[in-house]
């Protein structure tokens, strides 16, 4: 995810801002959420790949204290 850019428009928008292209790792969402605020965030090729599954994204979330459906 672009981090920066992220977080600037999650600081000047009033609208809730998904975060899109860039996941390389479970970490990658924490980041998003943590680092940049973003209200959502999706990836697509870190599991069409297989790199990580949705459980292994979403529980690395839940470790960080992140409210996530599990």
């Amino acid at each position: 995810f672009d981090l920066e850019m992220v977080k600037v428009f999650s600081e000047e928008l009033n609208v809730p801002v998904i975060a899109s292209g860039g996941a390389a790792s479970p970490s990658s969402f924490v980041e998003v959420f943590e680092d940049a605020n973003a209200d959502a965030a999706l990836a697509a090729s870190i599991f069409h790949d297989r790199l990580y599954t949705i459980g292994e994204v979403k529980q690395a979330i839940a470790d960080a204290g992140i409210s996530v459906r599990i």
